[in-house]
């Protein structure tokens, strides 16, 4: 058996899979992330706990661990280094603290690339060798199989397309830069968006719905206002869509995949965000890459990350 873990800016879910990578048991448990790492860790450990108990699984069962965490890391010494999502996050040493707690192996790597290993073994990559995946969820995350392997770089940051700068003083992102792609491109990127048209004065359902509390915009009512023909959330839409278009097109060009998969809980949007950027890639990517690439959605549905943690244990555990 194999757990995985998706540690993700809102929750963290863990499953537990058998021998052939079906899922036996899931949960989900609150990520906590404006906390600490401290707090996030222990939340972590409690989940898999909880698990093992509701299972009746004992550790000594469990063959390896896998991991998937959003940002920088250092995956040989199981360190994530920087994540945008979360607050008061440095150098945290993920694999050790699992390891001390349940002594399984355990394996870390970006929560995109083990979203795509997923995707790749058992959904929308099965049988293809050059496939990108972007997620589009708290923030923009992306991942690229080339030649049937996983692109990595020199530190482990290959493919980071959420950092692609759009705008040349664009919004500040927790990386340093700004005018970065996930800031526009993503869960929190589509509230800003929102909160920029309705403080320009523009009227919107979602001003009735949160009555004056901004904080409880959430990316979901942009596709319910979108519904009800709300024109800030059309426009929205259209903005998120058009960027998100221009962004891809820039990887199609560099990465020239067979297969483009978009998954991650903005991704539920469907042709309502991806209507435009369908529209951007038919005019601004190279045609000789555009014509050998399908954009498809990911088919692991809002537990892939979890999933492809296992199968990326099970990889580790077989070499």
């Amino acid at each position: 058996m194999y757990l995985g873990i998706d540690l993700g800016g809102t929750n963290i879910k863990i499953g537990l899979l058998k021998n052939d990578l079906t899922v036996q048991e899931k949960l989900k448990v609150p990520t906590e992330s404006e906390t600490d790492s401290n707090r996030v860790m222990t939340n972590l450990i409690a989940g898999v706990k909880q698990l093992l108990v509701q299972t009746q699984t004992g550790t000594d069962q469990i063959k390896a661990i896998g991991i998937g965490v959003p940002g920088q890391m250092n995956i040989q010494k199981g360190l994530s280094i920087f994540s945008p999502n979360f607050a008061n996050w440095s150098n945290v040493p993920v694999v050790q603290l699992i390891e001390n707690e349940f002594h399984v192996p355990t394996y870390m790597d970006n929560d995109v690339r083990v979203n795509l290993y997923g995707e790749w073994q058992l959904g929308a990559g099965k049988g293809k060798q050059d496939v990108l995946m972007v997620t589009l969820g708290t923030g923009l995350g992306a991942a690229m199989i080339t030649d049937g392997r996983m692109m990595y770089g020199k530190s482990n940051s290959a493919a980071e397309l959420g950092h692609l700068n759009m705008y040349r003083h664009g919004r500040p992102c927790a990386c340093g830069s700004s005018g970065c792609l996930g800031r526009y491109v993503s869960a929190r990127g589509m509230v800003k968006t929102v909160q920029e048209h309705l403080a320009a004065g523009e009227t919107s359902v979602i001003s009735e719905w949160i009555q004056g509390d901004e904080s409880q915009i959430t990316a979901k009512m942009v596709s319910d206002a979108y519904d009800q023909d709300d024109q800030v959330a059309r426009k929205v839409m259209q903005e998120t869509g058009e960027i998100l278009g221009y962004g891809l097109s820039s990887a199609i060009n560099m990465f020239n995949p067979e297969r483009l998969i978009i998954g991650g809980g903005v991704a539920a949007a469907g042709e309502r965000l991806l209507k435009s950027t369908k529209e951007v890639i038919a005019g601004h990517a190279l045609k000789v890459a555009r014509d050998v690439c399908d954009l498809v959605p990911a088919e692991l549905g809002p537990w892939a990350g979890m999933i492809g943690a296992g199968v990326y244990a099970n990889q580790q555990a077989e070499k």
